[in-house]
């Protein structure tokens, strides 16, 4: 069995965990509270911006896993620490760099977006992982270290709690039958990544030399509305599609004066108000991955029983 460390023991680092474990493979997860141990994973305690702590835990693991998940309005001070810590342990033990990452990168595309696509955001935090993806990849070329990166869509599944998935934070209201109101427009084509499916493209690349030194995206089934996914998992939970509703921008600007954390999601409105879909062709041809289908992700996000595969 080798050895796979991750750090953050958050929903990505929790179920990452999980997969690889499933397949054979000790885990060691690093976080700032610990956890309990259990079979083939061990929790340990650590601050992920202590680079000799983590380069002393790493020793000896195939891929150290980058599953930390910083306040959303604290990336620009909090992402650097953690992502040098990271770089560093990862040359000094050999151990392939694996980094879950986002969509921020592309900015507001202009059509489905591929791993190469253009890296062309302007906001703040687009920028700050632009920042780290180039780091990574420069060290890699320069034979420093090893690595690839992850990068999905928006989270869904019960394993993402509500304050990190915009379908799951709706749930309550669709259970009450009352109306639902979403960041952006509802009727925008969206793609979902279904957190298994995070998870199993996170231990396939590192476990997959044909993964390093470039990035690939989680494969996502058809894109769906937040109207239509909302719709879906109303109907898997036994009720009636409840109304949908954009909260308006200007709504929405004003509580960021207040709240750092809806500021930040002003800053990526782009996200929210077009098409926002994901190619991961790439990562079903080399790797044979595939996305869960579609009712599956919404019977198990809803809590109901999953379909049984054909």
């Amino acid at each position: 069995m080798a050895l796979h460390v991750i750090v953050g023991k958050g929903p990505v680092g929790t179920t990452t965990a999980e997969a690889l474990a499933a397949r054979g493979h000790r885990v060691r997860v690093l976080s700032r509270s610990g956890g309990t141990s259990a079979g083939a994973v061990e929790h340990l305690r650590m601050d992920a911006t202590d680079a000799a702590a983590l380069t002393a835990a790493t020793e000896g693991a195939t891929a150290l896993y980058n599953a930390v998940n910083p306040a959303y309005h604290r990336w620009t001070t909090d992402w650097p620490p953690v992502a040098a810590a990271l770089l560093t342990a990862a040359e000094r033990t050999g151990a392939v760099l694996v980094t879950m990452a986002n969509l921020y990168v592309y900015g507001r595309p202009a059509g489905p977006m591929s791993p190469d696509s253009p890296l062309a955001a302007t906001d703040t935090k687009g920028r700050v992982r632009i920042g780290m993806w180039r780091e990574a990849l420069a060290a890699h070329e320069a034979g420093r270290i090893r690595m690839t990166e992850a990068r999905a869509a928006d989270f869904v599944g019960p394993q993402v709690p509500a304050t990190q998935s915009h379908l799951v934070r709706q749930l309550p209201a669709l259970r009450r039958g009352r109306r639902a109101w979403v960041v952006g427009d509802p009727d925008a084509p969206r793609s979902w990544a279904y957190l298994p499916d995070v998870a199993a493209t996170l231990a396939t690349l590192g476990t997959d030399e044909r993964a390093l030194g470039r990035a690939w995206h989680v494969p996502s089934t058809p894109p769906r509305s937040q109207r239509q996914a909302l719709g879906d998992l109303a109907r898997a939970m036994g009720r009636a599609p409840v109304p949908v509703s954009g909260i308006p921008w200007p709504v929405l600007t004003a509580v960021g004066w207040f709240s750092p954390m809806m500021r930040e999601v002003v800053d990526v409105r782009h996200q929210f108000d077009q098409e926002y879909v994901v190619d991961a062709t790439g990562t079903t041809d080399t790797f044979g991955l595939t996305a869960t289908p579609w009712d599956e992700v919404v019977a198990a996000t809803a809590g109901g029983p999953v379909p049984a595969r054909a």
